[in-house]
């Protein structure tokens, strides 16, 4: 028999697995299944229900291509546009006092991507730091990311930001219902990786998210991703005409079409602007003047943002997997040049300058690995350390196996130390060439910093908070270090370059 734990939440009760270490509760619907006339609507509450839920397994993940869900070798999970669920993951043994809750938002570029993902049950976090972990699902790509509202009617309209509307019904559900799960409701760390850092940052600047979270973590943000109303307008009528339909007939199109039919017109327009303009991504939040009423960079930097700790940093090989596997970034002298044709004259020049040995590939990798991820998170760090506490870090560690491969400390690589991934298959062979003793030190530093910094607001006393004079850095390495102004000739070489915009 599988033990099991039951919990009443303002919804109805759920039925968890009850472990001996930890407890976990999969899939627990956080809104209404946005189906029929919800689809392209904001979240709706959800219905309550009699009886016990079970919330024992992963149900669906969001709608995208398969190979986004994939959850192991050769098992995928299924998809569905009824997928607004949440998984909790706490210590089994009781506490006294209600527990630090942390919610991580998972990445995929706002297109794919899970929180069935092993790696991201979070039990590690939660045992060592004796704290609640909470993930989700958000809609992606064409439901949550495209901005359908100029063809909705007075009878059946389309809102905006649907995803970031989504992580937002999630908060709220955490803000009523975590105390039942022995969380604390009023010490929530929202934290992300990649699009999730990105949403950790939108959040940070959305007028309804004010007060639903207490601190904030954004691991490798594509930090100035934002469209504004024109643009969002001009790539939803590129959509909508790669869906066949007019003008005319958009409207019952994007009502009634099959929602995979959505899916892949929508990925077939995002593949053609990534290849049309290097350094643009058109799905992601869009400046609607009201739900998200400026980019989050440009709100973080005038400093109307929420006022609440944050911890922001990068990997220093950021580039490496996305020219190896993922072909979208301008990791390559020709697309670099396209993405910096809107930033002067002597952008390119300058840049190349700062990069030694450019334009051959490894520097072209680094440098638009930098542009998209290192760049714009150095204007955060220092819009945000002017009013808030703000911390800064970059992740250099790799592994022996990552080094021969051409891959270094590349994006996403945090993400093994952050959840204790250490001593899991994949941790293992991945250290098997060597590094062992390094993914272990550098677990001890990011679980220990991310941990007191979820309790506290503070990370450990051995990180000094970031400052525009100073720009003290925790380079987390094997040994870890401080450095203040790293890479200072490359800082400014990238000063007063911004992402390409479409119009």
């Amino acid at each position: 028999m599988v033990a099991t734990r039951d919990i009443t939440t303002a919804d109805g009760v759920v039925r968890g697995r009850r472990g001996n270490r930890v407890s976990r509760w999969r899939s627990i619907p956080y809104a209404a299944p946005p189906l029929g006339d919800l689809r392209f609507r904001a979240p709706r509450p959800v219905d309550p229900w009699s009886g016990v839920r079970q919330a024992t397994a992963f149900t669906s993940a969001a709608m995208q291509h398969r190979s986004g869900a994939r959850t192991g070798p050769r098992s995928f999970q299924p998809t569905s546009e009824d997928a607004l669920t949440l998984n909790v993951t706490m210590p089994t043994r009781p506490s006294a006092v209600p527990r630090p809750v942390l919610l991580f938002i998972h990445g995929g570029g706002y297109l794919t991507g899970t929180s069935a993902l092993a790696l991201y049950s979070g039990s590690r976090l939660a045992l060592r730091g004796d704290a609640v972990v909470v993930s989700l699902n958000y809609r992606l790509g064409a439901f949550g990311y495209l901005d359908f509202s100029e063809f909705g009617t007075p009878e059946h309209p389309f809102d905006t930001n649907l995803g970031l509307r989504d992580q937002v019904a999630a908060l709220e559900w955490v803000r009523t219902n975590i105390a039942a799960f022995g969380g604390d409701p009023d010490n929530v760390t929202i934290f992300g990786e990649s699009a999730g850092a990105h949403a950790v940052l939108t959040l940070l600047t959305t007028p309804a998210a004010n007060g639903l979270f207490h601190r904030a973590i954004a691991q490798s943000a594509p930090a100035d991703w934002a469209v504004t109303a024109d643009e969002a307008r001009v790539f939803a009528r590129r959509c909508v005409a790669a869906l066949g339909a007019t003008p005319d007939t958009a409207t019952t199109a994007l009502r009634t079409a099959g929602a995979n039919d959505i899916r892949r017109a929508v990925d077939r327009t995002i593949n053609q602007v990534l290849r049309e303009q290097p350094g643009l991504y058109p799905a992601c939040p869009v400046v609607d003047g009201d739900y998200l009423p400026r980019a989050p960079i440009d709100a973080i930097s005038a400093g109307t943002a929420h006022r609440v700790p944050l911890i922001i940093g990068t990997t220093r090989d950021e580039g490496t997997l996305f020219a190896r596997f993922i072909d979208e970034l301008p990791t390559s002298p020709e697309r670099l040049r396209t993405a910096l044709a809107g930033s002067g004259d002597n952008a390119e020049s300058r840049i190349a300058a700062a990069y030694s040995g450019y334009p051959r590939s490894k520097a072209a990798v680094r440098a638009g690995g930098d542009f998209t991820f290192w760049r714009p998170s150095v204007t955060v760090m220092e819009g945000h350390s002017r009013h808030a506490p703000t911390y800064a870090y970059r992740y250099d560690f790799a592994p022996r196996a990552l080094h021969l491969a051409g891959l270094g400390a590349t994006h996403a690589s945090d993400l093994i130390p952050v959840f204790g991934a250490a001593d899991s298959p994949f941790g293992r062979t991945l250290t098997a060439a060597g590094g062992r003793r390094g993914l272990l030190a550098v677990t001890d530093q990011f679980q220990d910093n991310w941990l007191a910094f979820a309790r506290s607001g503070t990370p450990l006393p051995s990180w000094p908070a970031y400052t525009a004079e100073r720009r003290t850095t925790l380079i987390i390495d094997y040994p870890t270090r401080l450095e203040h102004d790293p890479e200072t000739a490359k800082r400014l070489a990238w000063q007063g370059v911004r992402a390409p915009t479409l119009v």
